[in-house]
């Protein structure tokens, strides 16, 4: 089964380096710009300071971007977070102490390409105050999705493509060996045995879709965060909200899903840790009201990865883990077909 996953690849350059265009202007809180200016001025960019023990002191939003920072830089930088797990980064507002870590940085990865709407203006004061890499600059362009509902925009969430997210690597490690000269050897060593391993989790995630067959490539979840995965693997995205859970599900939303699922045979649909699962669970009861079957197959990380400390707390574990919730889901029996398997005994 093709992908149609409503997204395409398009031919406009994405936002450089250390700037944010944001056509989905979400308030940000107008008393945190004052602290942008009342905060000192010395980590403007070109002063790279480091901290006391002589580390980069480097700030991430998303926590995918967090574990590549923290893999390529190794001991030579102290890496802090912004966004932890069940953090939904549409939406996610900086507060004075975030401006506070932002402003003290010597360098601010940050996804780019709208992810971190909410947090455009802020993001966007920082720039010629403290260096600031958008990590998906460093994506080619043709391999960026354009979804039309978005305006006209990329679709942010290209980590569900690890082959994608090794681009992400590449720009990481240029960006810190820029600004660390003396460390170069050290980023680019990381980088590589990272490469290394992302390149054996692709080839194990092309290994586990094939197990799936493909009338069976059907993704159902809560919002658009998936396209770039169904894209690489021949799935179909079908998801209650758009690209930015800004948008909310609507009752035509929920029963245009129940309608496709009951025609399709859909055996599984998906939650996400980010999203509060009541509107999947609404959609699996309507499902139901239409005489259909259809289960939850489980808990996928789509903005977000899982909590410090276990495997699905770092990028590679996160993926190992949704994929294998989706292929798990699809591929094993559904509830219709063991009752028709029941009637045939």
């Amino acid at each position: 089964m093709q992908s149609s996953s409503r997204a395409k690849a398009g031919p406009s350059a994405p936002s450089g380096p250390g700037i944010v265009r944001a056509t989905v202007r979400s308030a940000v809180f107008p008393a945190l710009f004052p602290l942008l200016f009342l905060l000192p001025l010395s980590g403007c960019a070109g002063d790279v300071r480091g901290g006391e023990d002589g580390r980069l002191n480097i700030v991430t939003t998303i926590g995918m971007i967090t574990d590549v920072a923290e893999r390529v830089g190794g001991e030579r930088v102290a890496v802090t977070g912004l966004m932890g797990p069940g953090i939904d980064p549409h939406l996610y507002k900086a507060s004075a102490g975030d401006v506070r870590r932002l402003s003290s940085a010597d360098l601010i990865f940050y996804n780019g390409l709208h992810l971190e709407a909410a947090m455009a203006e802020v993001l966007r004061q920082m720039d010629g105050r403290t260096r600031t890499r958008a990590v998906t600059d460093g994506v080619p362009v043709d391999r960026l999705l354009t979804p039309p509902e978005f305006e006209g925009q990329y679709d942010p969430h290209l980590w569900s493509d690890v082959a994608l997210w090794m681009f992400v690597v590449d720009a990481v490690a240029e960006t810190l060996s820029e600004i660390d000269p003396e460390g170069e050897e050290h980023y680019r060593r990381n980088a590589q045995e990272y490469l290394e391993e992302l390149e054996e989790l692709d080839a194990w995630v092309r290994g586990r879709v094939a197990e799936v067959p493909e009338e069976r490539r059907v993704l159902v979840t809560a919002h658009d965060a998936f396209n770039y995965f169904a894209t690489a693997h021949g799935f179909e995205v079908e998801a209650l909200q758009g690209l930015s859970t800004a948008t909310e599900a609507g009752t035509g939303d929920v029963q245009r899903l129940a309608r496709l699922i009951t025609e399709q045979a859909i055996p599984a649909i998906f939650i996400e840790s980010s999203i509060p699962r009541r509107n999947v669970e609404a959609v699996q009861a309507a499902v139901r009201a239409r005489g259909g079957q259809v289960e939850i197959g489980g808990m996928l990380f789509s903005d977000a990865m899982g909590d410090a400390g276990t495997d699905e707390g770092t990028y590679p574990g996160m993926i190992r883990h949704n994929v294998n919730t989706i292929v798990d889901a699809l591929t094993r029996e559904s509830a219709s077909e063991r009752v028709a398997d029941a009637s045939r005994r």
